[in-house]
């Protein structure tokens, strides 16, 4: 597995590649969003059924145009979700016109969060554009908090590895659903 910095991600990424960065409070596994191929590679490296969807991250809301309909949601939902960005904040938005089935899988919505998180934000920036990111391990087992609680044979089948340090959360981002406010994920 390859030591990426954040510039050197982007041909990986471009390549089709699925990569582990620090996020928030765990570490992710990422990769483009709008690739069919890499998506598939990275649910099927977590054991994930695409039915689940995908969260969605991006530096700041301009990456996510086309991805998911903010203008979708009442004015005051709306505000909501842009005071809480970027933060660590995910939210569900009505999914846009560039959203594929491989990323909402059975829903009509995306999981998405404009990160505070700096090497995140960064990566994002560097990619020009939203990754997908979900936790660094196999369904069903505990995300890996640190570089060192990466799963071996998950490191394995990785095209790179940005080193960092997570934002120290205790928890994974809280999931709310913006249409209703509702909590998905504490």
């Amino acid at each position: 597995m390859n030591e990426l910095t954040v510039d050197s991600a982007s041909p990986a990424l471009r390549a089709g590649g699925v990569i582990a960065y620090p996020t928030e409070a765990v570490w992710g596994l990422g990769c483009d969003p709008a690739n069919e191929a890499a998506v598939l590679k990275l649910l099927q490296l977590k054991q994930r059924p695409v039915e689940k969807g995908m969260i969605l991250v991006a530096a700041d809301l301009a990456q996510l145009e086309g991805w998911v309909r903010i203008d979708a949601l009442p004015a005051e939902r709306r505000a909501e979700v842009l005071a809480s960005w970027p933060g660590a904040n995910t939210w569900i938005l009505p999914a846009g016109p560039r959203a594929p089935r491989w990323i909402t899988g059975e829903h009509t919505g995306i999981a998405v969060r404009v990160s505070a998180h700096p090497l995140v934000a960064a990566l994002c920036r560097a990619w020009g554009g939203p990754l997908v990111s979900t936790s660094a391990n196999l369904a069903g087992q505990p995300p890996a908090r640190s570089r060192a609680g990466l799963d071996p044979d998950l490191l394995r089948d990785l095209d790179g590895l940005v080193d960092g340090a997570t934002g120290g959360l205790d928890q994974p981002t809280p999931i709310r659903d913006a249409l209703t406010g509702h909590v998905l994920r504490t």
